[in-house]
């Protein structure tokens, strides 16, 4: 039996999502501050650039997280690699190898708390059963998810999206019934969502973060002739085909976190 005091209770705590087993808080306020870092303290809290945890309840479900990430844990909680036998391991190091993902992601059993470290991250919550249970990610987009969900390597229809596309040949696909949660930079309120239905979404740039595992991603010109790809100045767009959705984030931008951050990592 545990008891946690002065966290989600906490009047600088906010819980501002929860689905499944997950929480996601947001810290109002860094009350941990020196004179030397107030004023950037105070322009993060007024632009939103906030510390954001995501909790993990064991009692609902296992959870499979990033390598490295976790923070704390109470109660009945323990953790393993996740690996079945020598197969799923190679199978997990080449899959970690391509998609630029840890390759052995620990798996936390149990019926305790887990949570994540802080993050100046939007961390976003979305349930697979929304995504017709499958869902590829961006690499890098992958914080935890239900551990009954199934990871995979989802390879390019061409070798033209690698090379052209500004995007890797392989990706992290995952599927099942469950919830998944990923690290961005934009705000879920900021995100676009375009829903397909045997139709085509075509992006100049990597801005799709997920989409539908049922979506065929290619790379093409963005007119008919090399002439009408010069006219329009586009070139090249990634294309997004068949019916599914597709989570667009509006600009491409990197939250660099305060020093003192990046020190505690």
């Amino acid at each position: 039996m545990f008891k946690i005091s002065n966290f989600t209770n906490n009047d600088d705590i906010q819980i501002i999502n929860e689905l499944g087993p997950f929480q996601v808080i947001e810290y109002q306020r860094d009350l941990s501050v020196s004179p030397d870092n107030a004023i950037m303290s105070y322009y993060c809290q007024e632009m939103n650039i906030k510390k954001r945890q995501l909790l993990c309840d064991l009692s609902k479900a296992n959870i499979t997280i990033q390598a490295g990430s976790m923070q704390w844990m109470v109660g009945n909680v323990k953790a393993t690699t996740g690996i079945k036998g020598a197969g799923d391991l190679l199978s997990k190091t080449i899959r970690g190898k391509v998609t630029n993902e840890s390759a052995i992601k620990p798996e936390y059993t149990g019926s305790g708390m887990l949570v994540l470290e802080p993050t100046y991250k939007h961390i976003i919550l979305l349930d697979l059963n929304e995504w017709n249970q499958s869902i590829v990610l961006e690499d890098g987009m992958f914080l935890a998810c239900d551990a009954a969900l199934k990871q995979k390597i989802v390879v390019r229809n061409n070798f033209s999206s690698a090379i052209a596309g500004d995007e890797g040949l392989f990706n992290l696909g995952i599927t099942g019934k469950g919830v998944v949660a990923l690290e961005s930079y934009c705000p879920y309120e900021e995100l676009i969502v375009v829903t397909l239905d045997h139709d085509v979404l075509k992006v100049d740039g990597n801005f799709a973060i997920a989409w539908s595992g049922t979506l065929d991603f290619t790379v093409e010109r963005s007119g008919k002739t090399l002439v009408g790809s010069a006219v329009s100045g586009e070139g090249l767009v990634n294309a997004y085909r068949g019916s599914g959705k597709v989570l667009l984030a509006p600009v491409l931008s990197e939250v660099k976190p305060p020093k003192e951050m990046k020190e505690e990592e």
